[in-house]
């Protein structure tokens, strides 16, 4: 039976996020954001309330990814927590956030840590969040600190989650806080968040001047089913603003590119469409190919890419393994045609607080028994991943 080898220095992983597993996160926006009725009761969701509560049960979700035969993880740790006042860091907070990370690496894992994904501190909001001029000053004086206090402990800093898929559902569908609809605010949130990322590599490279700093950013793979000249030009512009418009100009203050790739999209009649082909529980079409032609698209930007998010909603597990098999296939002919691919973080390990979804989509490949003291339930798909990452390899 073929199988597809990885190289010796692959890293494999989970992502999480802070907000989404940890719970109690009462000093960001999205805490304040849940509480707004009228918007839970137009999507009748929980709040993320405990989550699940990882930031005190920490120790166990690394025994996971020890189980799975991880030697890296990707997690987030939460401004609002650091940073409660502008200015004034919580010592108590940060004391925390190195006693997870020595927690990671005692267990032999490499740390991606996410400084940016999603939430911001009320303070932040109340001063113009994105929208001021002062946005970048001030994220990367919180970049600056945890680079100060945690910086020995974290291998690779990812500054900002998906830039554009927060400005997308923050200030143009009205489905985040701050719950806006203006495209010129998106605008200007966008150029903003570039400043901030480039603030914060200067800030961390001043601290730690080898520290690998790079950002997480959403592509979406297009495709034309009848290759009408029309739909042919609306891909190559949206394929241009899921990469080059926020890339290109950070190339260089990127060490490494974050890659998140959850689904493909059909334009047709400058529409998205779903072919209904194989999809998620979320009707997100998963297509192999669409990721490996982006990682092939990627090379040219000449740097080492991590895939820091794939993954599916799958509550009855029913895919989970097709899709990493398939996915990671996918990845292995990538490498194979020039691809500087260098790690894979699957989304995610246990089942979390999916923003205005609230709890029903199931991406971990950890099931959390809400009805059962938060139990930890390993999936099958879990056992399936664990050998992957053990043999560092896949079978067709």
């Amino acid at each position: 039976m073929p199988s597809y080898k990885f190289p010796s220095d692959f890293l494999w992983g989970t992502a999480t996020s802070a907000h989404q597993i940890e719970g109690g996160n009462k000093n960001s926006d999205w805490w304040q954001w849940e509480q707004n009725k009228s918007f839970f009761q137009k999507y009748p969701l929980e709040a993320s309330g405990i989550a699940c509560d990882s930031y005190h049960r920490y120790e166990e979700d690394f025994d996971l990814c020890k189980k799975l035969n991880n030697n890296a993880v990707r997690i987030s740790i939460e401004w609002a927590r650091i940073e409660p006042v502008e200015g004034r860091f919580d010592h108590s907070e940060l004391e925390h956030y190195k006693k997870v990370l020595h927690s990671a690496k005692k267990r032999g894992l490499k740390t991606f840590v996410t400084l940016h994904h999603f939430t911001n501190p009320m303070w932040f909001v109340k001063k113009g969040g994105w929208l001021s001029l002062r946005s970048s000053y001030r994220f990367a004086r919180y970049s600056a600190k945890c680079a100060r206090e945690l910086g020995e402990l974290i291998d690779f800093f990812i500054t900002i989650n998906e830039p554009q898929v927060y400005i997308m559902q923050s200030y143009l569908n009205k489905m985040w806080p701050p719950n806006k609809a203006n495209p010129l605010s998106g605008l200007l949130v966008q150029i903003n968040l570039m400043s901030a990322h480039q603030a914060a590599y200067t800030a961390i490279k001043k601290i730690l001047p080898k520290a690998q700093v790079g950002l997480s950013q959403n592509i979406e793979w297009f495709e034309t089913k009848d290759g009408d000249f029309i739909d042919k030009l609306v891909v190559k512009i949206l394929y241009f603003l899921c990469t080059d418009f926020l890339l290109k100009p950070l190339v260089k203050s990127l060490d490494f590119i974050g890659l998140n790739y959850y689904f493909t999209s059909r334009i047709k009649y400058f529409r998205s469409s779903n072919p209904n082909n194989w999809v998620s529980d979320l009707d997100w079409w998963i297509y192999p190919e669409g990721l490996k032609q982006v990682l092939i698209n990627l090379k040219r930007y000449r740097l080492p890419i991590y895939i820091t998010e794939n993954g599916l909603a799958d509550s009855e597990d029913k895919n989970r393994k097709k899709f990493i098999k398939e996915m990671l296939t996918a990845c292995s002919e990538a490498i194979e045609q020039g691809s500087p691919l260098k790690g894979y973080f699957h989304w995610t390990l246990i089942d979390n607080f999916e923003w205005h979804q609230g709890f029903w989509p199931r991406f971990g490949l950890v099931e959390v028994d809400r009805e059962d003291n938060l139990k930890r339930k390993p999936r099958k798909s879990f056992y399936y991943y664990s050998k992957v990452c053990k043999e560092n390899r896949i079978w067709s």
